[in-house]
């Protein structure tokens, strides 16, 4: 074999060897997965690539950041959470980036992200290929079938690497799956290819191959390499058989190669041994970041808000909407529209992608039911510069993609040291009021706030939703945007209330103000998305029945959310009501209010409105007694305040 092939192996060896000395030292901390006898997978599959290609990877993934980055050295450093380490040690052992190379520890959430890179690739008619390099324990994730399913279905150039090391921790393979592995690939019309790392020569050859099959045909592949890690999953927790380690020791191809020819293997040993010294004796004592200044920022920018009137619409949001999308569609083809039924003639379950995939077949993909490869396949555009919207067809639905949002998009920035972004757009309708019952008229907005680095905002009809969609394109950073299923018929503008004024802020995501004209109001009211229409329903009650004199609050930006203008008004109110579809419980109100009890220093009534805490039913008239409504609204408040 190939000395430099050997050379490479056996540093990636000495390195994870390092680590577990270095963790025995007490000098790193948190968890440290090494591939102690896999290393000529990441040789002849990471090492054969080229750089411009891409490798996505998982938890044990140091073997192949070195075959394909050469960075032992960033390596090293990262680990010992130094400021010099490829991501400034913040992602440490199994988050790392580095060009085209990218790790997470979260099993098979990888794949979709590396179709999402892969579609880049196709759609910018591209040579590179990528890999990603999953284990046998990820062959029991759902997400991986769902994006095998489809990199086969649109023919995007990825390879998947399954090694299988035979256990999933401490389980044993045969007690985790059933089946043959290729016939998985094979089940989705994928080429599969098997090797194994004992056999090099055939491995070297067999990789080469597969690559070449994928940048030649432009089509997906399937590689299963049979291999064994001679160390623990991590650390030193090993339960596996004495006989069986040592059994995998006589097959090691670098033990074998140290008792065949001691002094070359002695002098590479060396070699080798020097280099990790000069990186440890050189820079572990480097200062650390700052890192209240550098890793999170506490700035808040203080801008005058200029208040206009709101305009009237004689367009449907639906219209608006799908007429934004046809316009930046046409205007900037990184923009990719994808969902579920969003093909025509259908255009989607509310028609917001009408006509869009005959205007712009290129850009527009209907997919398969399939949430949580779609969102990672969005994930994996953003990284390629692609700017994807992502449609979840309910809202209810949302929650098959949480791991793509809050352990990628969501992390993405920050956990690789802010050298990248994913600006993805994940957009879904939320609400009841149409009978769909209790799995497709859920308001989860509850669910996506507080996700570090994810603004969420919820539209509503007093706001031109081009104005909102328009500010989410310029985003740099991921956001979820809800849309009320019952608010898309409607038209955009505000129906006058009798003494009433209505303005809206200049801000990104602007707030509506609705106040008395003359009157001194004694009643803040705070609300957004679907339940606009409900509250704005109850000021002529209110003021008729029981004197009070509203001012109604509707935000539009839900996360993080800013209170100043609530403040404002309950410094005359002294009273707060806030309306949200969803159960309260853990919700937006009780965000918004805590977030007021901790800055005010004044004595405030307040009363949090949202739906009842079970499923919303299907019959009209019992979903109408379920979530927030006129009368609902107007007995509460008289009752408590």
């Amino acid at each position: 074999m190939d000395h430099k092939k050997i050379k490479e192996a056996l540093l990636i060896r000495r390195v994870e060897e390092t680590f577990l000395k270095l963790f025995s030292m007490g000098k790193l901390n948190g968890t440290v997965h090494t591939s102690v006898g896999q290393e000529f997978s990441a040789v002849a599959f990471a090492g054969q690539l080229k750089r411009s290609d891409f490798v996505f990877s998982n938890h044990r993934c140091h073997g192949h950041y070195i075959s394909f980055t050469g960075d032992y050295q960033g390596l090293l450093l990262e680990l010992l959470g130094n400021k010099n380490g490829v991501c400034g040690g913040i992602g440490s052992s199994q988050h790392l980036q580095n060009g085209n190379f990218y790790s997470n520890g979260v099993q098979g959430g990888i794949v979709p992200l590396a179709a999402g890179m892969a579609l880049a690739n196709k759609l910018q008619k591209s040579e590179n290929i990528g890999i990603v390099f999953i284990g046998d324990g990820t062959l029991g994730e759902g997400v991986l079938y769902e994006a095998m399913n489809i990199i086969s279905l649109w023919e995007l150039p990825l390879m998947i690497v399954c090694e299988n090391n035979q256990y999933a921790q401490s389980t044993n393979f045969r007690d985790n799956q059933s089946g043959d592995i290729l016939t998985r690939a094979n089940a989705f019309s994928i080429k599969t290819y098997e090797s194994d790392t004992w056999d090099t020569d055939r491995l070297f050859e067999n990789a080469k191959e597969s690559i070449e099959f994928v940048r030649k045909e432009k089509k997906p592949a399937f590689h299963l390499v049979n291999t064994y890690r001679l160390t623990a999953h991590s650390k030193g927790d090993d339960d596996r058989d004495e006989k069986e380690i040592e059994y995998y020791k006589e097959k090691d191809f670098l033990i074998r190669f140290s008792k065949e020819d001691p002094l070359i293997y002695e002098k590479y040993i060396k070699e080798i041994n020097s280099k990790i010294d000069i990186v440890l004796n050189s820079n572990i004592d480097s200062d650390e970041l700052p890192m209240e200044s550098y890793y999170f920022e506490n700035k808040k920018s203080i801008k005058e808000i200029k208040w206009k009137p709101i305009e009237s619409i004689k367009e449907r949001q639906v219209t608006i909407i799908n007429k934004f999308f046809d316009r930046i569609l046409n205007e900037d083809s990184k923009v990719i529209f994808m969902g579920e039924d969003v093909k025509s003639p259908y255009g989607g379950a509310f028609k917001i992608a009408k006509n869009l995939s005959d205007k712009f077949p290129s850009q527009v993909f209907t997919t398969p039911i399939s949430e949580a490869a779609i969102t990672g396949i969005g994930n994996g555009l953003a990284l390629s510069g692609f700017k994807p919207f992502v449609e979840i067809m309910f809202g209810d639905f949302i929650t098959l993609a949480f791991d793509q949002i809050i352990n990628h998009a969501s992390k993405i920035f920050h956990m690789y040291n802010k050298k990248v972004s994913a600006p993805l757009v994940i957009r879904t309708p939320m609400g009841a009021g149409r009978g769909y019952g209790p799995t497709h008229s859920q308001s989860l907005d509850r669910f996506l706030i507080g996700i570090d680095n994810i603004k969420t905002i919820a539209i509503n009809t007093l706001i031109n939703p081009e104005i909102i969609y328009q500010k989410v394109y310029e985003e740099k950073h991921p956001v979820i945007l809800i849309e009320n299923k019952t608010d898309y018929g409607k038209y955009i503008g505000f129906n006058e209330v009798p003494n009433y004024k209505a303005l809206y802020s200049d801000e990104d995501y602007p707030v509506v103000k609705i106040s008395p004209i003359k009157s001194k109001p004694n009643l803040t009211i705070v609300t957004y998305g679907g339940m606009v229409h409900e509250v704005l329903e109850c000021i002529e009650p209110l003021f008729y029945e029981s004197d009070f004199i509203s001012e109604i609050i509707v935000i539009s930006k839900i996360s993080p959310v800013d209170c100043t203008e609530i403040i404002e008004s309950v410094k005359t109110t002294k009273k707060l009501v806030v309306v949200e579809e969803g159960s309260t419980v853990g919700g937006i109100s009780s965000e918004i209010i805590s977030n007021i009890a901790e800055i005010v220093n004044f004595h405030i009534q307040f009363l949090k409105i949202g739906s009842l805490p079970v499923p919303i039913p299907s019959v009209k008239s019992l979903e109408r007694k379920v979530i927030p409504n006129k009368e609902r609204i107007i007995n509460l408040i008289n009752e408590v305040l």
